[in-house]
């Protein structure tokens, strides 16, 4: 009986390779290791009774543990005292990770576009049309955040209530078709624009960007959940 050949799992959906190669390029490439981006102080570290240095080293031993021949390295991630945004939004900028950098130099380039169309900046959490400044309420706001940062992708309404009222009081919490009243007058702020919120019967909402639509996302950024 012949011997089976082994098969290369697929990589999990939710790694991503970074390619700085050109396409030329590209094809002769292999991954040869993974890069875990961890956002935390050394205060709350304390809080949960533990230093950085600890966990560092027991992610090092389950790692041995794990894979006794790789190789690892690790190094911590300063920012200036009082920097805000999400940790690990901090961490990917600091040690330059290439999505994190694109998504600054893009930040720029959008400061010198022109003030018509929309502008949706999520640092200062304010919308703009046409330069003016669009009177969204929190959880409006919060809404097309949520939307913005799943750009193409279908949001359930229950994934909405689950994820933008978490510390609501069950009785508090609103229903599946209070959503709809939500998105229809965050729908009629944007104006003509307002196809950047479409409408998936049946299922949900999505964000589709324009091409006259820019997102400032800034340094601060919530990363939406990848697992």
């Amino acid at each position: 009986m012949s011997t089976p050949a082994l098969l290369t799992p697929p990589a999990p959906r939710h790694l991503r390779a970074v390619e700085d190669l050109p396409e030329s390029r590209q094809n002769a490439t292999a991954p040869r290791g993974f890069a875990l981006y961890v956002g935390i102080d050394e205060d709350k570290a304390n809080v949960d009774g533990v230093s950085l240095s600890q966990i560092v080293s027991a992610l090092r031993a389950t790692i041995a543990d794990l894979a006794p021949h790789a190789e690892t390295y690790a190094t911590v991630a300063l920012a200036p005292v009082g920097a805000g945004g999400r940790d690990v939004d901090v961490v990917r900028l600091a040690l330059h990770e290439p999505s994190a950098v694109a998504r600054t130099k893009q930040d720029v380039a959008d400061e010198d576009r022109a003030p018509g169309g929309v502008t949706i900046d999520i640092s200062r959490r304010r919308v703009l049309i046409d330069g003016n400044t669009v009177a969204l309420t929190f959880k409006e706001f919060e809404l097309l955040q949520y939307l913005v940062l799943r750009e193409g992708r279908t949001i359930e309404r229950t994934e909405l209530v689950g994820s933008l009222w978490t510390n609501a009081a069950e009785e508090e919490a609103p229903g599946e078709r209070t959503i709809d009243v939500h998105v229809r007058r965050l729908r009629a702020k944007l104006g003509s624009y307002e196809d950047i919120v479409r409408t998936v019967r049946g299922v949900g909402y999505r964000f589709d960007r324009h091409a006259d639509v820019v997102i400032r996302f800034g340094h601060g950024t919530p990363s939406p959940d990848r697992f």
